[in-house]
C-alpha cells in the first residue's frame, strides 16, 4: 500500500483545492526559520514509521497534514485520524495541531488544539508520541479520574470506554469516507478497500461476543458465543452503525461477499423493545408517584385537589408518547 501512496509527499501549491480544508488554511503565517521546516520534512520524509503519512505543502510551508492509522490491539484499530498541523511564526518556540477528522474520539481534545514546546521534540516524535500515549489499547487513561479503573472492579467501565471508542472509530470511517480530507482521497479509498473485510469480521465477533474489542480475532465455527462480553448499549449501537458502515465500505468499492453479515434489525428491534419497557416502567412510578401526592394534596386542599389531579393526568398522558421517540444515528 505505502508504494501506491507515498508516505511523505510535497504538494505544489497550485493544487490549492489540496489544502482549501484544512483547519489553519485561513490563517497564514510566515515562519521565522524555513531551515528549520525543511529539517523537519527531511526527518519526517527519512524516518516515518509505515503506520503514519504526511502531506506538506509548497508556498504554504507553515502547513501539514497527518495520518495515524489506528494501531491493531486498540479500539481505534483500522481507523484514520487525521491531523492538520500548522508552523507558527515563533517556530521552532511553538507548532500548533488539531484532530481534522470528525467526530471527536478522543477525551483529551476538548479544546480541539494543542500545542507543544520543542526543542525536546520533532513534529515526527510529536505524531509518534500520539500514537503511542493517545491511541492505545488502553483509552480509558485519557479520560477524567481513570486512576479509579486501575482496579480490576473497573472492568465494566473499561468495557464501556472501549466500546464507546469503537462506535465512534467505526463512526469516523463513515464520514471519512463520505469525504474524505484533500490530499488523501486515494489514500482513504485504498486503504478501506483493503481493510473492510478485517473490520467487518472484528465488528461481527464484537457483536457476537466472541471477542473483546481490540482482541486479536480467531474466530472459528467451535468459538462460543458469550454475550457478556459486550453490553447491551453497545450492541444497540452497533445495530445502527453497522449497516451504514456495510454501505460504505461497499460504495467505496470493497467486496463482502465472503463475510457473513449480520442482520442488525433484531438488535435494533430488541433495543426498541427494551426502550419501550423502560419507559412503561417509568411512566408507571411517576403515576404512582403523582396519584398520592394529588391525594395529600386534596386533603390539604380541598376541592383544589381536583386540578392538581388533572394536571397530574396531563404530565402522565404526555409521558406515554416517549415510547414513540426513536434512537437516531448522528
Amino acid at each position: 500500500m505505502a508504494t501506491e501512496f507515498k508516505q511523505f509527499d510535497i504538494i505544489s501549491i497550485n493544487e490549492f483545492n489540496s489544502i482549501s480544508d484544512h483547519h489553519y488554511v485561513s490563517r497564514s503565517l510566515s515562519p521565522s526559520s524555513t531551515e528549520a521546516i525543511m529539517e523537519e520534512w527531511r526527518i519526517l520524509e527519512k524516518d516515518l514509521p509505515d503506520s503514519i503519512f504526511v502531506r506538506v505543502y509548497k508556498g504554504r510551508v507553515d502547513l501539514l497534514r497527518a495520518v495515524i492509522i489506528g494501531p491493531s490491539g486498540t479500539p481505534y484499530h483500522d481507523g484514520l485520524f487525521f491531523f492538520d498541523i500548522q508552523v507558527p511564526s515563533n517556530y521552532p518556540a511553538l507548532l500548533e495541531y488539531v484532530l481534522a477528522s470528525p467526530p471527536k474520539v478522543f477525551s483529551w481534545n476538548d479544546d480541539r488544539s494543542k500545542k507543544r514546546n520543542p526543542p525536546q521534540s520533532t513534529i515526527l516524535q510529536v505524531l509518534v508520541s500520539i500514537q503511542g500515549l493517545v491511541l492505545n489499547g488502553e483509552p480509558f487513561i485519557n479520560f477524567p479520574g481513570f486512576e479509579s479503573f486501575a482496579n480490576s472492579s473497573s472492568w465494566f467501565k473499561k468495557r464501556s470506554v472501549h466500546e464507546n471508542v469503537f462506535i465512534k472509530n467505526c463512526k469516523t470511517m463513515v464520514s471519512i469516507l463520505k469525504k474524505p480530507p484533500q490530499s488523501f482521497e486515494k489514500f482513504v479509498s485504498q486503504h478501506f478497500r483493503h481493510r473492510a473485510s478485517t473490520i467487518l469480521v472484528a465488528f461481527n465477533a464484537y457483536i457476537n461476543g466472541q471477542a473483546e474489542i481490540g482482541d486479536p480475532i480467531t474466530v472459528t465455527a467451535a468459538t462460543e458465543i458469550t454475550a457478556s462480553l459486550a453490553s447491551f448499549t453497545f450492541k444497540a449501537e452497533a445495530g445502527f452503525v453497522y449497516p451504514r458502515l456495510v454501505d460504505s465500505f461497499i460504495k467505496n468499492g470493497s467486496s463482502v461477499e465472503s463475510i457473513e453479515l449480520l442482520d442488525t434489525s433484531k438488535t435494533i428491534r430488541e433495543y426498541t423493545v427494551h426502550e419501550h419497557r423502560n419507559c412503561q416502567l417509568v411512566v408507571l412510578m411517576i403515576f404512582i408517584l403523582v396519584f398520592y401526592s394529588t391525594i395529600l394534596v386534596k386533603k390539604s386542599h380541598g376541592a383544589g385537589g381536583l386540578l392538581y389531579s388533572l394536571f397530574g393526568l396531563d404530565i402522565f398522558l404526555l409521558l406515554l408518547l416517549i415510547p414513540s421517540l426513536h434512537f437516531e444515528f448522528n
